[in-house]
């Protein structure tokens, strides 16, 4: 890690990822702001109506200054003195006007361009795959949402309200210093050049560090998000890591840090130089008109006026100098949210996809799996470098199959039974039913219909899951419940907690259905939020029901009761159950034995039991005791 400190500080400090913060702002991305700013035209026009009254105002002062000097102090002149002294008074509360609807206008454009890139960032992420969220850091996304739309605001306003006051009061004060003395106006406009060069030898350098700062604040929010929800803050505690957990936490803050220095160094190195060259500039200016006025070619208020002028003339230089280190810097912002809103979802409708046709009479719908092979997406189809932890980047290659020639039928209104040893395949499985991914070879049917012609809106409504790890949402039972059904009435909710044997739980709440469950549902046990989840799926009554693992966290009693109401709740639905606790399936109208992505065995549990193959081996393991466990395992044919 770098230490603080000086040169050895530049020199020490390294990126993690160059191909990343040598990226420069991809060409257009000026281009692509256009349409951001037009949606608010009104109040844009006010913002530039009101900077260029403040600027022209800015430069009215000093002449009224030399006015009051020249015309009223010199010839002793008391009622010019109070009238010009009045209309500066005047011009002051004119300019405070011009500053209010300035700040009010530019947070209407900067606070709605924050609404429109966040909520379109938010979209755009809600759209990717699942392959997308195993790849990518939390905290990355969070910043693109949150740090990168605040810098995209200040580009917008910030830097536009400081170029066109800049530039405005740049014009009116250079035409009136030429009005005044053309020769010392020569004499200033000679230096603007040295103002100019240190923006264009900062800038590029104050780019990086802006994009590799964005980097490492977002891996430093990663670990944070991490750590401080329950299930993070439960495993550092059970493992006993809070040291090596505070060293890892400042390592990445150290970073943060030793880049945050970087940046401060270089932009103040910046205004440093600057900040010398206007004071050469007004030396250069009073020896210059210091000399006219003894020479009798100026006037003392003119002189005054002049010098006034000058630093009126070095603000908006000095601006527009830092404007394009500032402008540089903020343009990263604009291309990493670009970045997110250019990832097209590799699962999206088709063109032409249409509903899943309903179903007269609620009839069931059975699930084809034709010929299908599958491997998981490489990341450049599915995420992108910049939103990847350092180690993932660098392991980014083919995925291997891991479903090959997978073909079978689960018929409509039966429960179709996956089992098979761990990393089988099986999830893999059921995440192609609701189009979670796309099969890389083959097809999956839903009701004669190819998954990738029906729209995911129709699909997933169709389709109801239960995870192994059911999440829920840091809020209240009844938001969690309704998530599913979100016009479901007070009864229906009860009836679906009855049917689940999670009601009397709910009941004894002392705020019953409205009591916040908690980060992820961890008020609750395993077994608890497990049957909450069944009672959501059960809400949400679809005609094709996917169950992975659904009862993996509830002892034998809870397990026999959810049996129980599952068996009445899957009635004439399709179910598709992941079950490694073969008893579970054991009344499936089909069971299918997957390993190694290829399907084994198929049959009913007597017939499989009898066949004497993997699935006979899965259950003596189970049920049997040390000498039949012993036993050989089979083969694969």
């Amino acid at each position: 890690m770098a230490t603080v400190g000086g040169p050895e500080m530049m020199a020490k400090v390294s990126f993690d990822d160059d191909s990343i913060t040598r990226q420069r702002v991809r060409p257009g991305t000026v281009r692509r702001i256009v349409p951001y700013v037009r949606r608010y035209r009104r109040p844009l026009a006010m913002l530039l109506t009101s900077t260029m009254l403040t600027a022209a105002i800015t430069a009215a002062t000093p002449l009224l200054l030399k006015m009051i000097i020249d015309d009223g102090i010199v010839p002793g002149r008391p009622g010019v003195v109070l009238t010009l002294s009045l209309a500066i008074v005047g011009l002051a509360l004119l300019e405070s006007l011009s500053l209010y609807a300035e700040a009010r206008s530019s947070g209407q454009v900067g606070e709605g361009l924050v609404y429109d890139l966040r909520s379109e960032v938010f979209a755009r992420v809600q759209r990717q795959p699942v392959a997308f969220f195993t790849r990518t850091q939390t905290g990355a996304l969070v910043s693109r949402v949150n740090t990168d739309v605040m810098g995209a605001r200040q580009a917008v306003t910030s830097l536009l309200t400081r170029a066109t006051s800049g530039v405005i009061t740049l014009v009116i004060v250079i035409g009136t210093m030429l009005y005044l003395s053309w020769q010392i106006t020569l004499a200033a406009l000679v230096m603007i050049p040295f103002f100019l060069l240190p923006a264009k030898l900062v800038g590029r350098r104050l780019q990086r560090l802006a994009r590799e700062e964005m980097n490492v604040d977002a891996e430093l929010s990663s670990l944070t998000n991490e750590r401080f929800n329950v299930a993070g803050a439960l495993l550092a505690k059970l493992y006993g890591r809070p040291a090596e957990e505070e060293a890892l936490f400042a390592r990445k803050a150290g970073r943060v840090r030793d880049v945050g220095v970087l940046s401060v160094v270089y932009g103040q190195l910046f205004h440093i130089v600057v900040t010398a060259l206007t004071a050469l500039t007004t030396a250069l200016v009073y020896g210059v008109g210091g000399g006219l006025v003894i020479g009798g070619g100026l006037e003392i208020g003119t002189l005054v006026a002049m010098v006034a002028l000058l630093f009126r003339l070095y603000g908006p230089i000095n601006q527009l100098s830092s404007l394009q280190v500032d402008a540089l810097t903020a343009l990263v912002s604009f291309d990493r949210i670009f970045e997110v809103l250019d990832l097209e979802p590799l699962v999206a409708d088709r063109k032409g996809a249409r509903p899943l046709p309903a179903v007269s009479g609620g009839a069931p719908l059975d699930i084809v799996f034709d010929g299908v092979s599958f491997r998981y997406p490489a990341a450049a189809e599915v995420s992108l470098a910049s939103l990847e932890p350092p180690a993932l980047r660098r392991n980014g290659g083919e995925e291997s199959l891991v479903l090959s020639g997978l073909s079978f039928t689960a018929p409509a209104g039966g429960l179709t039974a996956l089992v098979g040893p761990s990393g089988a395949g099986k999830t893999t499985i059921t995440q192609l039913v609701p189009r979670l991914y796309d099969v890389t070879e083959g097809a999956v049917r839903i009701g004669g219909h190819d998954v990738r012609d029906l729209t995911l809106a129709s699909l997933r409504e169709a389709v109801g899951v239960v995870t192994q790890d059911a999440h829920m949402f840091h809020d209240t039972i009844r938001a969690n419940l309704l998530y599913a059904r979100p016009d479901a009435t007070e009864k229906e909710l009860v009836e679906a907690c009855e049917a689940a044997l999670i009601w009397e739980v709910v009941a004894s709440l002392p705020d019953g259905l409205d009591t916040v469950l908690g980060d992820r549902g961890y008020r609750l046990s395993g077994g608890e939020k497990q049957r909450l989840a069944l009672a959501r799926l059960l809400l949400k009554s679809p005609p094709i029901v996917v169950l992975d693992e659904a009862t993996a966290h509830l002892d034998s009693e809870s397990e026999a009761a959810i049996q129980r109401a599952l068996k009445s709740a899957l009635a004439g639905r399709t179910s598709l159950v992941i079950a490694h606790r073969l008893s579970t399936v054991r009344e499936a109208d089909q069971i299918l034995v997957v390993e190694a992505g290829r399907i084994r065995e198929s049959g009913r549990h007597e017939e499989l039991l009898a066949a004497g193959g993997l699935y006979a081996h899965l259950y003596r393991t189970q049920f049997a005791g040390p000498a039949v466990n012993a036993a050989p395992r089979p083969e694969p044919a």
